[in-house]
Protein backbone atom coordinates (compact mmCIF):
# COMPACT_ATOMS: atom_id res chain seq x y z
CA UNK A 1 0.00 0.00 0.00
CA UNK A 2 1.44 3.35 -1.04
CA UNK A 3 2.15 5.89 1.71
CA UNK A 4 0.16 9.10 1.11
CA UNK A 5 1.90 11.36 3.62
CA UNK A 6 5.59 11.69 4.20
CA UNK A 7 6.95 10.92 7.71
CA UNK A 8 7.53 14.60 8.44
CA UNK A 9 3.79 15.27 8.08
CA UNK A 10 3.31 14.12 11.67
CA UNK A 11 5.78 16.74 12.85
CA UNK A 12 4.04 19.46 10.85
CA UNK A 13 0.66 18.48 12.31
CA UNK A 14 2.05 18.60 15.85
CA UNK A 15 3.54 22.06 15.24
CA UNK A 16 0.23 23.33 13.82
CA UNK A 17 -1.73 21.96 16.79
CA UNK A 18 0.68 23.46 19.30
CA UNK A 19 0.50 26.76 17.42
CA UNK A 20 -3.30 26.75 17.60
CA UNK A 21 -3.13 26.10 21.34
CA UNK A 22 -0.68 28.95 21.87
CA UNK A 23 -2.47 31.39 19.59
CA UNK A 24 -4.98 32.65 22.24
CA UNK A 25 -2.16 33.29 24.72
CA UNK A 26 -0.17 35.10 22.05
CA UNK A 27 -3.19 37.24 21.19
CA UNK A 28 -3.71 38.11 24.87
CA UNK A 29 -0.03 39.01 25.23
CA UNK A 30 -0.11 41.26 22.17
CA UNK A 31 -3.30 42.91 23.43
CA UNK A 32 -1.81 43.60 26.86
CA UNK A 33 1.34 45.03 25.31
CA UNK A 34 -0.75 47.25 23.04
CA UNK A 35 -2.90 48.78 25.79
CA UNK A 36 0.26 49.59 27.75
CA UNK A 37 2.19 50.98 24.80
CA UNK A 38 2.84 54.72 24.28
CA UNK A 39 0.93 54.38 21.01
CA UNK A 40 -2.27 54.08 23.05
CA UNK A 41 -1.40 55.79 26.36
CA UNK A 42 0.59 58.64 24.71
CA UNK A 43 3.03 58.33 27.61
CA UNK A 44 6.14 60.50 27.06
CA UNK A 45 4.67 61.85 23.82
CA UNK A 46 4.60 65.69 23.74
CA UNK A 47 1.31 67.07 22.45
CA UNK A 48 1.14 70.03 20.11
CA UNK A 49 -0.45 73.09 21.71
CA UNK A 50 -1.81 76.37 20.33
CA UNK A 51 1.06 78.03 22.23
CA UNK A 52 4.31 76.09 22.83
CA UNK A 53 4.30 76.65 26.58
CA UNK A 54 7.49 75.44 28.28
CA UNK A 55 7.33 74.28 31.88
CA UNK A 56 11.09 73.90 31.67
CA UNK A 57 11.43 77.65 31.14
CA UNK A 58 8.67 78.87 33.46
CA UNK A 59 9.07 76.37 36.32
CA UNK A 60 12.65 75.18 36.02
CA UNK A 61 14.15 78.44 34.79
CA UNK A 62 12.01 81.14 36.40
CA UNK A 63 10.93 79.15 39.46
CA UNK A 64 7.20 79.85 39.10
CA UNK A 65 5.19 77.87 41.65
CA UNK A 66 2.63 75.37 40.30
CA UNK A 67 -0.16 77.17 42.13
CA UNK A 68 0.44 80.44 40.30
CA UNK A 69 -1.14 78.95 37.17
CA UNK A 70 -3.08 76.01 38.60
CA UNK A 71 -4.88 78.08 41.19
CA UNK A 72 -7.59 75.60 42.23
CA UNK A 73 -5.38 72.55 42.76
CA UNK A 74 -5.63 72.77 46.57
CA UNK A 75 -9.39 73.33 46.75
CA UNK A 76 -11.17 71.46 43.96
CA UNK A 77 -11.09 68.33 41.84
CA UNK A 78 -9.67 70.19 38.85
CA UNK A 79 -6.25 71.82 39.10
CA UNK A 80 -7.35 74.61 36.79
CA UNK A 81 -5.73 76.14 33.72
CA UNK A 82 -4.44 79.70 33.78
CA UNK A 83 -6.70 82.37 32.39
CA UNK A 84 -5.26 84.48 29.60
CA UNK A 85 -5.03 87.37 32.07
CA UNK A 86 -2.59 85.33 34.16
CA UNK A 87 -0.31 84.86 31.15
CA UNK A 88 -0.56 88.53 30.27
CA UNK A 89 0.46 89.57 33.76
CA UNK A 90 4.01 89.05 32.54
CA UNK A 91 3.63 89.08 28.79
CA UNK A 92 2.08 92.51 28.65
CA UNK A 93 5.63 93.61 29.52
CA UNK A 94 7.79 90.77 28.21
CA UNK A 95 7.96 89.37 24.68
CA UNK A 96 5.12 91.69 23.72
CA UNK A 97 5.69 91.27 19.98
CA UNK A 98 6.70 87.61 19.92
CA UNK A 99 4.91 85.77 17.11
CA UNK A 100 4.47 82.57 19.11
CA UNK A 101 2.46 84.53 21.71
CA UNK A 102 0.03 85.89 19.14
CA UNK A 103 -2.70 83.41 20.21
CA UNK A 104 -2.41 84.71 23.77
CA UNK A 105 -2.84 88.33 22.66
CA UNK A 106 -5.74 87.31 20.40
CA UNK A 107 -7.38 85.55 23.33
CA UNK A 108 -7.15 88.64 25.51
CA UNK A 109 -8.41 90.93 22.77
CA UNK A 110 -11.32 88.72 21.72
CA UNK A 111 -12.23 87.41 25.17
CA UNK A 112 -12.05 83.80 23.95
CA UNK A 113 -10.09 81.33 26.14
CA UNK A 114 -7.23 79.42 24.58
CA UNK A 115 -8.23 75.81 23.79
CA UNK A 116 -5.37 73.77 25.22
CA UNK A 117 -5.03 70.09 24.35
CA UNK A 118 -5.44 67.89 27.43
CA UNK A 119 -2.24 66.01 28.25
CA UNK A 120 -3.65 64.18 31.28
CA UNK A 121 -7.17 63.12 30.36
CA UNK A 122 -8.82 60.40 32.43
CA UNK A 123 -11.92 58.53 31.20
CA UNK A 124 -15.27 59.95 32.24
CA UNK A 125 -15.94 56.96 34.50
CA UNK A 126 -12.89 57.77 36.65
CA UNK A 127 -13.23 60.19 39.56
CA UNK A 128 -10.04 62.04 40.46
CA UNK A 129 -9.69 64.88 42.95
CA UNK A 130 -6.51 66.97 42.89
CA UNK A 131 -7.15 68.56 46.26
CA UNK A 132 -7.57 65.15 47.94
CA UNK A 133 -4.12 64.18 46.75
CA UNK A 134 -2.04 67.32 47.29
CA UNK A 135 -3.59 67.86 50.73
CA UNK A 136 -2.70 64.32 51.74
CA UNK A 137 0.96 64.19 50.86
CA UNK A 138 1.03 63.38 47.14
CA UNK A 139 3.43 65.67 45.28
CA UNK A 140 2.79 66.94 41.78
CA UNK A 141 5.83 65.10 40.48
CA UNK A 142 4.36 61.74 41.51
CA UNK A 143 1.83 61.90 38.67
CA UNK A 144 3.12 64.60 36.35
CA UNK A 145 6.84 63.87 36.48
CA UNK A 146 9.58 66.47 36.27
CA UNK A 147 7.63 69.09 34.35
CA UNK A 148 10.44 71.52 35.16
CA UNK A 149 12.51 69.56 32.64
CA UNK A 150 9.87 69.44 29.89
CA UNK A 151 10.19 71.93 27.01
CA UNK A 152 6.73 70.73 25.95
CA UNK A 153 4.51 68.89 28.40
CA UNK A 154 4.02 65.15 28.05
CA UNK A 155 2.37 62.45 30.14
CA UNK A 156 5.04 61.08 32.46
CA UNK A 157 2.96 58.11 33.65
CA UNK A 158 0.41 55.91 31.92
CA UNK A 159 -2.40 56.84 34.39
CA UNK A 160 -3.86 53.40 33.84
CA UNK A 161 -5.77 51.62 36.59
CA UNK A 162 -2.90 49.29 37.48
CA UNK A 163 -0.59 52.25 37.96
CA UNK A 164 -3.08 54.02 40.25
CA UNK A 165 -3.64 50.86 42.28
CA UNK A 166 0.10 50.41 42.84
CA UNK A 167 0.03 53.67 44.78
CA UNK A 168 -3.30 53.08 46.50
CA UNK A 169 -2.15 49.71 47.81
CA UNK A 170 1.06 51.15 49.25
CA UNK A 171 0.85 54.95 49.44
CA UNK A 172 3.31 55.48 52.30
CA UNK A 173 6.56 55.53 50.30
CA UNK A 174 5.04 58.02 47.86
CA UNK A 175 3.96 60.58 50.45
CA UNK A 176 5.96 63.65 51.38
CA UNK A 177 5.78 66.39 54.03
CA UNK A 178 3.34 69.22 53.18
CA UNK A 179 6.11 71.77 52.63
CA UNK A 180 7.51 69.66 49.78
CA UNK A 181 4.31 68.93 47.83
CA UNK A 182 5.24 71.40 45.08
CA UNK A 183 9.01 70.88 45.27
CA UNK A 184 9.78 68.91 42.12
CA UNK A 185 13.37 68.24 43.18
CA UNK A 186 12.64 66.86 46.66
CA UNK A 187 14.34 63.60 47.59
CA UNK A 188 13.21 61.43 50.52
CA UNK A 189 15.66 60.69 53.35
CA UNK A 190 17.33 57.33 53.76
CA UNK A 191 14.91 56.25 56.49
CA UNK A 192 12.09 56.24 53.94
CA UNK A 193 9.97 53.62 55.66
CA UNK A 194 10.04 55.45 58.98
CA UNK A 195 8.97 58.67 57.27
CA UNK A 196 6.26 56.79 55.35
CA UNK A 197 4.71 55.50 58.56
CA UNK A 198 4.87 58.95 60.14
CA UNK A 199 3.21 60.57 57.12
CA UNK A 200 0.45 57.97 56.94
CA UNK A 201 -0.41 58.82 60.54
CA UNK A 202 0.03 62.57 59.99
CA UNK A 203 -2.37 62.68 57.03
CA UNK A 204 -4.74 60.11 58.53
CA UNK A 205 -4.57 57.87 55.48
CA UNK A 206 -6.52 54.60 55.86
CA UNK A 207 -4.84 52.29 53.38
CA UNK A 208 -7.51 49.60 53.55
CA UNK A 209 -10.11 51.95 52.06
CA UNK A 210 -8.04 53.20 49.14
CA UNK A 211 -8.78 50.19 46.96
CA UNK A 212 -12.55 50.37 47.38
CA UNK A 213 -14.20 50.69 43.97
CA UNK A 214 -16.13 53.78 45.07
CA UNK A 215 -12.91 55.71 45.65
CA UNK A 216 -12.34 56.13 41.90
CA UNK A 217 -15.66 55.05 40.38
CA UNK A 218 -18.67 57.05 41.58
Amino acid sequence: MAQIFRPRANTIVRIVLIGLLLLPFLAIGIGMAYVRSPYLTLQEVPLAQPVPFSHQHHVGGLGIDCRYCHITVEFTEFAGLPATEVCMTCHSQLWTQAQLLEPVRDSLRDGIPIRWNRVHDLPDFVYFNHSAHVNNGVGCVSCHGRVDQMPLTWKAESLQMSWCLDCHRNPGPRLRPPEYIYDLDWRPPRNRQILAEQLLEFYGVHVGQLTDCSICHR
